[in-house]
Order: C-alpha cells, then sequence, then structure tokens
C-alpha cells in the first residue's frame, strides 16, 4: 500500500509534476492539494487527513511558514518544518541565525530608514546591493554602482506602502557569479555555478543564466553542512558566493526550483526527494 503525500502548493509546476511521476517507483503516491483552499486550525483538519507526510511548496514563504505550523501540529511530518521555513522567510534572520553558529555570511547592515541607508554606504563604500528583506527569485535586487543612483533609488523604498516592504539589506556587491546547492536531507545532491549573462547582472538560479556543474568542493559541502545543522534535514536550495576569504551564504530557499540544476548536471533530483521522503516514513 502506498504512503499518501501532499505536495502543498499555490500551483503545480514542473518540480511538482516530476516529483508526482517519480512517486510510485517509492512506494508514494504524492497528490497536490492548493495551499489556498485548506482553512487549516482544527486539531484534526480534514483537508490533509489521511496524508503521511506534507512537502511544503509554497511560493510564499509567509503562507508556507503558517501552514506547516498547523500541520505540524497535527502530527503529520512536514516538509520543511515551519521553524526551517520561517528562517528563510527574513534574510536577516536567516544571516542572524547562520552567523552566529559560525556559517559565513556576507557583510551587511539592515535599512530601515534613509539615515540608516547613508551610514551603510558609509561603511561599506560602493558598489553595493539593496534587497528587501523579505522576497525571493531576486525581485527588486538592485546594484547601485554610484552615490547619485543610491539616494534616487531610496525615494522609491521610502515611497513603498507597509514598513516591511521597507526593510532592506545593504550589502558590498560581491560579483556576477553564485553557486546553488540543492540539499535532499542532508546531504548536496546537486550543485551548479551560475554566472550572470546578457544586460542583467543577476545570478539567480530563476533568471536561468548561464552555469556549469560542479564538482565536489570540500569548502562548499563544509559550509552547507553548517546550514543544514542550524535549520536541521531538510530540502533546499542553498545560494553561495564565492569571496577572496571563502565562500559565504547568500540565501536558502525552502521550496526551491531545482529545474536548472537538473538540466546543467543531469541528477534524477525528483527521485533523490522522492527517496528521503520513503525514508521518513519508513
Amino acid at each position: 500500500m502506498s504512503n499518501r503525500v501532499a505536495i502543498v502548493a499555490d500551483r503545480i509546476g514542473w518540480e511538482e509534476r516530476q516529483l508526482i511521476r517519480s512517486a510510485p517507483d517509492f512506494g508514494l503516491r504524492i497528490d497536490w492539494v492548493n495551499d489556498e483552499s485548506l482553512c487549516l486550525g482544527d486539531a484534526k483538519a480534514q483537508a490533509i487527513e489521511g496524508y503521511d507526510a506534507l512537502l511544503i511548496r509554497s511560493r510564499s514563504y509567509t503562507r508556507g511558514g503558517l501552514l506547516a505550523i498547523l500541520a505540524e501540529s497535527t502530527g503529520v511530518p512536514v516538509l520543511n518544518s515551519a521553524a526551517a521555513i520561517h528562517a528563510c522567510e527574513n534574510k536577516l534572520v536567516l544571516r542572524s541565525v547562520l552567523r552566529a553558529v559560525g556559517v559565513p555570511v556576507p557583510d551587511f547592515r539592515l535599512a530601515l530608514s534613509r539615515r540608516d541607508f547613508e551610514k551603510a554606504l558609509d561603511d561599506l563604500g560602493l558598489p553595493v546591493v539593496l534587497k528587501p528583506v523579505y522576497g525571493g527569485m531576486g525581485k527588486r535586487v538592485t546594484l547601485i554602482r554610484d552615490s547619485d543612483l543610491a539616494h534616487s533609488v531610496y525615494d522609491y523604498v521610502e515611497d513603498l506602502g507597509h514598513a516591511f516592504e521597507q526593510a532592506c539589506l545593504v550589502e558590498p556587491y560581491l560579483g556576477g557569479g553564485s553557486i546553488r546547492c540543492l540539499v535532499v536531507g542532508r546531504q548536496i545532491v546537486a550543485a551548479a555555478e551560475f554566472e550572470s549573462a546578457g544586460a542583467d547582472w543577476r545570478s539567480n538560479a530563476a533568471l536561468g543564466n548561464q552555469s556549469r556543474a560542479l564538482t565536489h568542493d570540500p569548502e562548499v559541502q563544509k559550509v552547507v553542512a553548517g546550514v543544514v545543522d542550524r535549520l536541521g534535514a531538510g530540502i533546499y536550495g542553498v545560494d553561495l558566493f564565492r569571496t577572496p576569504s571563502g565562500c559565504v551564504v547568500n540565501e536558502v530557499n525552502h521550496a526551491p526550483a531545482w529545474r536548472g540544476v537538473a538540466s546543467t548536471t543531469g541528477v534524477d533530483i525528483p527521485s533523490a526527494v522522492a527517496r528521503h521522503v520513503q525514508e521518513i516514513l519508513v
């Protein structure tokens, strides 16, 4: 008899379809459960009754984290954990908790006001990257190369409607490349280096930039192991930058897209994920 697993998400993308196809080979039946129709809160929530595990794949960190909290309270295994999702949701929280356990992260300053922003520019020098505390996929991430542009950009930040949208990190620009590691359980199952291409300076994997497979790298392995030790075993996309002093963790994604990494490395990531779920349920 197959174990029933729910993919909790607001849509079915390429990764989710691949997981559903791979599931029977591992004794699993995976269904999509729309995260907009769960109405959790009841201790015996009917929307997730009968499922042996939940894979939280909501694009919204906030939505995914809230659903994970309520799902965990029913006793069903949840990937990733609510604590891990909430740490990934907020770039400031993530960097703080990783730095506290010795995992290297980029230098940064929190900017909650124009005064903060100006002080960050003085501390770090140009060029810098301005990014929202909340958000992903490279959205609203801005490279600032000169001071005139800096103040014009911050005009837009001040016009955003909510305080949480105005909360930003300012950090040194560390170049146009990054490393994406796909972690399943506690292991890196695939890794690729992405480079910015064309007019877009961002190397975010979601932007489809140029990439190459990354073979075993002891430094990368050590840094990612530190991330997993702090957040717990799960399914993560860990993004790193190389710097003269070593690799630093830029972001950790709680519901990573992996199409780009899979096409670059040839790794069967859906099977790795399904195997991990199977092991949890044994």
